[in-house]
Order: structure tokens, then sequence, then C-alpha cells
């Protein structure tokens, strides 16, 4: 009889491959050797022959750690083992921009894009777990960043480039994905990293989710969860909402882009300070925090010939019954 447990990674796996099914098309697993990716690319050996799907794993050697080379080789040769012909290693350099933690996850992402755009492939599977997606709810809480970040990561999401990244596994716990590895003979590399206290991520899982259990009772994780999906949701409903009303009152300027007054007016604050992080965001490629934002929401609700605004990227400037962004060259 097969494990209840086993059974539940491939049936999220057989769920995620789905949409690309009878194809012909071939997906990225990405692949570090740790139990959530063992398990992931496990689980779509299995499943991709029965949905039609070529499954190649790519394993990124940060070059970090003494012994990285021999870690990366021993995750490809076991996922080759479980028959994914094409298990490669890919070794990269990783900057310092935005501390290690964010350059290495930069480099990696740029290295699995580079791997599925050179094999032709049409997603990368990524093997995040519902623990993953508890630990970044409460980093995005303690930032304060709102909806955007207290939404998690989304199980599908699709890049300017039309490449989906998938995570089949965010309903499920690091202790499934330990227990599959367990069942079917793999074995998982344990990063030292994972329990290295310099890292945000490293202190939320160690320190203030144990904490919070302790305190609140158990199931914090699973509310964390829940908590992301109900704002993914509304997260999406609010965007559709807010394409449709940026047609109808955005028009281009000279050198910017105008927004109807009354119109931002006659919206609620949220979806009036979401049109106004949108447009500034699209236009200028600039992500405007929520004080700048009230600053420029103060005037259309409140103003009293008060002058321009200046913005990172770019001004706001209220003009009778049209607020305009213009570039700056600060």
């Amino acid at each position: 009889m097969l494990d209840p447990v086993v059974a539940a990674v491939r049936r999220a796996v057989r769920e995620a491959l789905a949409p690309f099914a009878e194809s012909g098309a071939r997906v990225v697993v990405a692949l570090s050797g740790g139990a959530d990716s063992l398990a992931l690319a496990a689980a779509a050996a299995h499943e991709g022959p029965r949905a039609g799907v070529e499954v190649i794993a790519v394993t990124i050697d940060h070059g970090l750690q003494s012994g990285s080379a021999d870690v990366a080789e021993r995750a490809a040769a076991q996922a080759r083992e479980r028959g994914i012909a094409d298990a490669r290693v890919v070794r990269v350099g990783v900057g310092s921009d935005g501390g290690p933690e964010a350059a290495a996850r930069d480099a990696r992402y740029a290295a699995l894009r580079e791997a599925a755009a050179s094999s032709g492939a049409v997603a990368v599977l990524i093997g995040h777990t519902l623990d993953d997606q508890a630990e970044t709810v409460l980093l995005g809480l303690s930032r304060g960043s709102g909806a955007a970040s207290l939404k998690g990561m989304s199980p599908h999401t699709l890049d300017a480039h039309g490449l989906a990244w998938v995570r089949p596994l965010l309903a499920l716990r690091r202790a499934d994905t330990a227990a599959f590895c367990a069942q079917s003979g793999l074995e998982p590399w344990a990063d030292p990293h994972n329990d290295d206290d310099r890292f945000a991520r490293v202190r939320v899982r160690q320190r203030v989710l144990p904490v919070l259990e302790a305190e609140l009772g158990p199931g914090i994780a699973d509310a964390l969860w829940r908590t992301a999906e109900q704002l993914r949701e509304d997260d999406e409903a609010f965007a559709d909402m807010i394409d449709e009303t940026i047609e109808d009152i955005v028009e281009h300027a000279e050198a910017g882009i105008a927004v109807s007054v009354p119109a931002l007016a006659a919206n609620p604050a949220a979806i009036r300070n979401r049109i106004i992080r949108h447009v500034v965001a699209s236009e200028f490629g600039v992500s405007l925090t929520r004080t700048q934002t009230m600053e420029v929401a103060r005037l259309v609700t409140d103003w009293s010939g008060q002058g321009p605004i200046d913005l990172p990227g770019c001004q706001a400037t209220r003009r009778g019954s049209q607020l305009t962004f213009r570039a700056t060259n600060g």
C-alpha cells in the first residue's frame, strides 16, 4: 500500500503538472538536495511521464560553502537514480547586493530562468512548503508592507517572459517532505545555512514560530498559510478592479501620466491608494511606501493649493482636475 505522505506529495505534483499535460512540455525542477526539493524532484520524476511532461532537474551550486560541488552532484545523482535523465549542476557566482541571502537568491533564480530558456521549458517547479509560506507571511508582517507581502508566495505565477513559476508543495509541511524522503530511500542534505541565526528567516523558524505555538496554541503555521490564501484571493480581485478602473481614468501627459482627480476621489481609499501605487510602479518602476502614497492621496482628498510632491524617480502635481506624475532626474 502506498504511504499516505508519498501519495500526498505525488498528488500535489500531479495537479501542478496538469496544465502542461499531454503537450510534450518540459519543466525544470529546482533541486537543492534538501528534503523539500528532493521530494519534489522524485514526485515529478514519477508523475512527469504519466502526464506527458519531460522533467529536467537543475541544481545550483552557489560555491558559498566547502564541499558545495559534492553536495550539488549528489543531489543531481539522486535525481538521475529516480529517472530524471537530464539532471544538471550549474555553478553561479554570487554578488553582494542586498545581502548574502538576496544575492544568492537572485543568482539562483537567474540561473534557473536561463536553464529553462535554454532547454525550452515552460515552467520551473520550486519546493516551497506551507512552513516556508508561514515564515514569509511573518516576515512580511514585520515589514508592514500590506497585502502584497502578506499574501506570501503564489502557487503559480507567470514572469515577464511567460515562464511559469510553480510551487506544488505550498499546502504540505516540511515534515511531509522529510517523511517522503524517508519512505522513498532518499538522502536529503541538511543545509547549515538553515540553522544560521544571522538570517531573519532562520530566526523566525527557530524562535518566533515556536513561541507563537507555545503561547497561542498549535496550528499557527496553518493559520498563517490560510491568511496568505485569503489575502492572495483579495489581492487578485483588487488587481482586476484596478486594471479596469485605470483604463477609464488615466491618460498620457507630457513626460508622464495624468489621473482624473474626481475619479480618484470617488473611489474608496483602498482602491485610490492602489491606483496611485500602480501608476507610479508601472510608469516609473518605483514602489511607493505607504507614507509616500498617503502624501500623494492628500493631493486628491485634502488639496488646498499645495505644490508638487517629490517621489523617487518622479514628481506628483495637482493641476485642477488632474493628478500628474512626471519623471525627474532624482
